[in-house]
């Protein structure tokens, strides 16, 4: 006879992951410290979820859509283009890695040993990247789309937020620049006249 699942049982576990990846990491982590935090047993942890990778990117996923989504809102409420480029950047490589005691670099530690046997797939980044990409091309003036290809920069600014990730969890306090930020900002924009508001942006 299958066994119901309970959605208090299931959110337990991810509250449980939540926790526990957030202060010991990913790899130090097992299933049997998540079940035993949950209150059940390690057995019923597999009712749920197929592993830990699993659970992990039950958690992630809307986590970061969370803050992509949230970013786009209120990057669309500022008019001048390097300043919301500057919003962007710093929200990928200072905000988001160090967020949560540095929770996305838990991803980090299960994808760098896993493939696609194991279960991962990259439809997340995919996600991501195609909003950063959009985010890029609204803020960039004609003439800098002409030369440059947003989905391919918007890839690039997401392996740096993988390596700025890394970079938070083996020294908390050296968070990305400013000054990386800006030199990026002003290799998006050219000699563009950076102060012009975005066509249909709020005065």
């Amino acid at each position: 006879m299958a066994q119901v699942k309970k959605t208090e049982v299931r959110q337990a576990l991810l509250d449980s992951a939540f926790h526990l990846f957030s202060h010991k990491g990913y790899e130090d982590t097992t299933l049997a410290q998540i079940a035993s935090e949950a209150g059940v047993s390690t057995a019923n942890v597999y009712v749920y979820f197929k592993s830990k990778l699993e659970m992990l990117f039950a958690i992630y996923d809307p986590w970061l859509r969370q803050r992509i989504i949230a970013l786009e809102e209120k990057s669309s409420r500022v008019p001048d283009p390097r300043r919301r480029l500057k919003l962007m950047l710093r929200t990928l490589w200072q905000d988001l890695p160090a967020e949560h005691n540095g929770f996305a670099n838990n991803v980090i530690q299960a994808i760098s040993g896993t493939t696609s046997v194991d279960g991962y797939r990259p439809t997340l980044l995919q996600w991501v990247e195609a909003r950063i990409a959009a985010m890029i091309h609204d803020a960039i003036p004609a003439e800098r789309r002409r030369v440059l290809s947003s989905s391919r920069i918007a890839h690039v600014l997401m392996m740096a937020f993988d390596g700025f990730v890394i970079n938070h969890h083996l020294n908390p306090g050296a968070a990305c620049t400013d000054g990386t930020v800006n030199a990026m900002v002003t290799f998006l924009l050219g000699h563009a006249n950076v102060d012009t508001p975005i066509r249909g942006s709020p005065k």
